[in-house]
């Protein structure tokens, strides 16, 4: 799949495509980071974007799922625009950081399946952009990386949590205490990379593959699991069951719940439409 022919939403920094085009692309948007001459970086002006797409979200048939990416073959995203932030006074640094803190929340509390297709080097704050996704799917010759302490900080965009939330702390500790760059198989073997794409396979199409099963599932119900998923992080269990129960309920007030019980009775595949 030519991923040019999808339908442009932006110019600038990040372009948003519709990918409906393709027969397993319905409902799903490609966002690229597009600032290959800087390996993807995260300016200030790509921040502001990605916040302002991930806030704006909404589920439904529209938009069922999002994939994030990086153009060129380089780089997913290198982290964060060193020339960009060289200027920079303490304070400056820490707004950035705040910037980082309000931009990969909101990817991280998006109400559809995020993934972030990576290919070429993902490292510091590209890896903790990837992170914040729901997924990773990473072409097998990808390069992943949490390298700050090697530059005398540490990750300072979620790293040190959403990581070890992830793989545990024991695995957390040597990917940013070691900072060694790891390669695409062993991210999988470690639990930070869902999938790893073969170099001869495109890996939007690849991805589109890996997340069609996903789309059988409503949409408002997919939200709503996403939802109780990511509340229960953290907390006691019994607190977690009552977040679930308030989760399940949005569900069953929805046009689609009743379509599911009709297309079961009448032993045909069910069409949601995200009511």
């Amino acid at each position: 799949m030519n991923v040019n022919n999808a339908s442009s939403g932006t110019d600038g920094p990040l372009t948003v495509q519709e990918l409906g085009h393709h027969k397993l692309g319905h409902g799903v948007q490609l966002w690229t980071l597009n600032r290959p001459q800087r390996m993807n970086a995260l300016s200030a002006g790509l921040v502001a974007e990605l916040t302002q797409r991930a806030r704006e979200m909404t589920p439904g048939p529209a938009c069922r799922a999002v994939i994030v990416t990086g153009a060129g073959d380089r780089a997913f995203c290198a982290g964060a625009d060193l020339k960009e932030r060289a200027g920079m006074g303490r304070n400056q640094v820490i707004e950035t950081l705040n910037t980082y803190r309000a931009c990969l929340d909101a990817i991280d509390a998006m109400p559809v399946p995020v993934v972030a297709a990576i290919q070429g080097v993902a490292l510091g704050g590209g890896l903790e952009l990837a992170l914040a996704c729901d997924f990773r799917v990473a072409r097998s010759t990808a390069v992943l990386a949490l390298p700050e302490v090697t530059l005398g900080i540490i990750p300072g965009a979620g790293g040190t949590q959403r990581l070890t939330r992830l793989v545990g702390e024991a695995r957390a500790k040597q990917w940013i205490l070691r900072a060694e760059k790891h390669n695409a198989q062993d991210a999988f073997s470690s639990g930070v990379v869902d999938h790893v794409v073969d170099e001869s396979e495109d890996l939007i199409v690849a991805t589109l593959q890996w997340l069609a099963p996903m789309h059988r599932g409503a949409p408002l119900a997919v939200s709503a699991a996403l939802q109780a998923i990511d509340a229960g992080g953290g907390v006691e269990l019994s607190e977690g069951l009552d977040r679930e129960r308030q989760a399940y309920l949005i569900t069953l007030d929805t046009q689609d719940r009743l379509e599911a019980l009709a297309a079961f009775q009448e032993k045909r595949p069910p069409k949601f439409r995200g009511e």
